[in-house]
């Protein structure tokens, strides 16, 4: 018999509760071994005190086995508590077309890899000032290139640390270990050795520790291009924050949009579940929203609650609603609404 879980509900902002009501109507329908734990959406916290709001969250995402999240544009508390307070250091995004997806692309059938984005450090890190600042510390040399006016401008940081790539990497290289064992791995190793190179040389050498992995490296443009041009010759590709973010934005692109693309955020002992769409408030209220992506990311936390039987058939529901092509909402081309494409996906179950 399998174990009940408890899984947290955090609507988010925007479009994203629609998002997350439609979804919740098909996880139902599975009959899950899963005791929900319902947050409020964001526009039903205004009315709160920040604090007690950070702190309510905080509490029910320990008390919970893992976190169905929408999106949140600031006002949903809980995002930086999942992401930097529970360490949850791999974005882990599949990048897979599937027959209905709108790709734009001539030939999209081949497209089917997962990028692992290292998730707490890179420019993330949140440490920005004034440029005078680092000249006054002394922290410009001979080899900078600073433009003369270089003390009136502005500065961030990129920290790239050993342990924290050597986490990622490690978790990529098992995810390569259970695919087609091809690790791709990408920075701007050209113009940034101190930290993106580092990277790839580190993602390298614990490459070696998998002997039926195969490693091999690209500049980030050259990456942008062949997400494009090749994207079949990936299986995992293991980037930086801030590249990882970008690119799957752009691969996601090439298989129909952001609607499509889900994502999971894996710590040691937590990870929480979310589409990679963000609040899309240009369409809040409509009731046009694509859930597809937060199905997807549900499928996702099924296998990670070791509930792959759940998993495979919402997964083949959604298959069948895009092969079909007469219930898509309009980013696919259709002309349905989030309810009746949301009824297709529980008629396919």
């Amino acid at each position: 018999m399998t174990a009940t879980s408890r899984v947290c509900v955090i609507p988010g902002d925007g479009a994203a509760p629609e998002a997350m009501e439609a979804s919740l109507r098909v996880l139902h329908c599975l009959e899950l071994p899963i005791n929900w734990d319902f947050m409020p959406a964001g526009k039903d916290l205004l009315s709160q005190r920040v604090e007690e709001q950070e702190q309510l969250f905080k509490d029910r995402i320990d008390a919970a086995d893992t976190v169905l999240f929408g999106a949140s544009d600031g006002t949903s508390p809980g995002t930086k508590y999942m992401r930097w307070g529970k360490l949850t250091f791999a974005n882990v995004r599949p990048i897979r077309w599937q027959p209905g997806f709108n790709s734009p692309l001539k030939e999209p059938e081949e497209i089917d890899y997962i990028i692992v984005r290292e998730n707490l450090e890179d420019m993330y890190v949140g440490i920005m000032g004034d440029a005078k600042d680092l000249l006054n510390a002394g922290l410009s040399d001979g080899r900078s290139r600073l433009p003369k006016h270089a003390v009136d401008g502005k500065f961030a940081a990129k920290i790239i640390t050993q342990p924290g790539t050597e986490q990622v990497a490690k978790f990529a290289c098992e995810l390569a270990s259970q695919r087609s064992g091809r690790l791709t791995v990408s920075a701007k190793t050209n113009m940034l050795p101190a930290t993106d190179r580092w990277f790839c040389e580190i993602a390298k050498e614990v490459s070696q520790d998998y002997p039926g992995v195969h490693f091999e490296e690209f500049i980030v443009d050259d990456m942008a291009h062949r997400l494009v041009v090749k994207p079949e010759e990936l299986d995992v590709l293991l980037l930086p924050n801030l590249y990882g973010d970008i690119l799957s934005d752009l691969g996601a692109g090439t298989i129909g949009g952001l609607g499509l693309a889900p994502s999971g955020c894996y710590g040691n002992d937590f990870a929480y579940f979310e589409s990679a769409h963000g609040t899309a408030p240009d369409i809040a209220d409509m009731g046009i929203i694509n859930p597809t992506a937060t199905l997807l990311s549900a499928a996702m936390m099924l296998r990670y609650l070791n509930l792959a039987e759940a998993a495979n058939r919402l997964e083949t529901a959604i298959a069948e609603v895009y092969l079909a092509g007469s219930d898509l909402t309009p980013d696919q081309g259709g002309d349905a609404d989030t309810e009746t494409f949301t009824d297709a996906v529980i008629g396919a179950l």
